[in-house]
């Protein structure tokens, strides 16, 4: 079978078919079962990982996963490059192309990283940007499979700020099938290019999107209640504001009683307890935080074995 993601860069989720979304999500579950039959994929490569934002997760599920395929990373602070000195994009972009094997940014700006792989040969992988969150959502849909044995079908309610992660999330479930609806408070809905690009990609796949003010109606009979902080990274400024505003948005009993009696939550971490969700939620017996954030190794190994390698 050719590997059609070999050199490719992953930006955003419409970049991927419904084909390689799914091959993606096999191969994790493959090396999670079989971490050792995939030591060595990697042997000689080289990830460079270049952080604007801060970050746990990613930087370290990147960093342990090449070391874990027998290649290494290399990490730079953005402030401590030329790139933070004003170097232009092409520069870096050229120059790194002839260093490493495939770069990882986790930034603010969609339009820098689209640059950066305009000009680039090797794979550049958003590790986050303002828009998008593509490397999270591979891993919360390996967990929903893990756990409810399909992605097809499958009702997913997306409580909150619709931020990256609900673009995401709209994008990721309309290619594979899933059902996703988003509940928002007023003047927080994501942004109507990403709600266009889930409609015509459900016209293709068979599913359903719902975007509403409304968390009662996203939630009932949904199969995973998923949820984010209010406040995301460059947005702490409003958090007074977004308390109020995101009050009646809290994931809690009252909520997800009316979803399916074994619903899944989901939450990308970090995580305030008493805020988004209560601490019965996020800590109760339908939690797969954990689960979700150690397959972020799994779902990104996947993801570097098909983009660096041709297997």
């Amino acid at each position: 079978m050719i590997n059609s993601m070999y050199g490719k860069s992953v930006l955003d989720l419409t970049e991927l078919t419904k084909e390689e979304f799914l091959s993606i999500i096999e191969l994790a579950i493959e090396i999670k079962a079989k971490p050792e039959a995939y030591r060595g994929v990697l042997a000689g490569k080289i990830l460079a990982m270049i952080f604007e934002k801060n970050s746990t997760r990613t930087r370290v599920s990147f960093e342990a996963g090449i070391i874990q395929l027998g290649g290494q990373a290399i990490v730079l602070d953005s402030k401590s490059t030329q790139m933070g000195r004003g170097e232009p994009i092409k520069d870096t972009a050229n120059v790194m192309s002839s260093y490493v094997d495939a770069i990882m940014i986790r930034t603010y700006s969609d339009q820098m990283v689209a640059q950066l792989a305009e000009e680039a040969s090797i794979p550049i992988i958003n590790g986050l940007t303002d828009n998008h969150h593509p490397c999270q959502i591979l891993a919360d849909f390996q967990t929903i499979y893990e756990e409810k044995g399909k992605l097809e079908g499958i009702k997913l309610a997306y409580i909150g700020d619709g931020n990256n992660m609900a673009h995401s999330f709209l994008i990721g479930a309309s290619i594979v099938g899933m059902d996703v609806s988003i509940a928002t408070p007023k003047g927080y809905e994501p942004k109507s290019e990403f709600v266009e690009i889930a409609k015509k990609n459900a016209k293709e796949s068979g599913s359903k999107i719902e975007i509403s003010n409304d968390p009662d109606q996203a939630v009932k009979n949904a199969d995973v209640l998923i949820t984010d902080v209010w406040a995301s990274m460059g947005d702490e400024a409003e958090q007074k504001d977004r308390e109020k505003a995101f009050k009646a948005f809290q994931v809690n009993n009252r909520l997800a009683v009316q979803a399916k009696k074994d619903y899944l939550f989901l939450h990308c971490l970090p995580a305030h307890r008493g805020e988004e969700v209560t601490a019965d939620i996020i800590d109760g017996t339908h939690s797969a935080i954990y689960q979700e954030a150690a397959n972020r190794l799994h779902a990104q190994k996947a993801l570097m074995v098909k983009v660096m390698t041709n297997l």
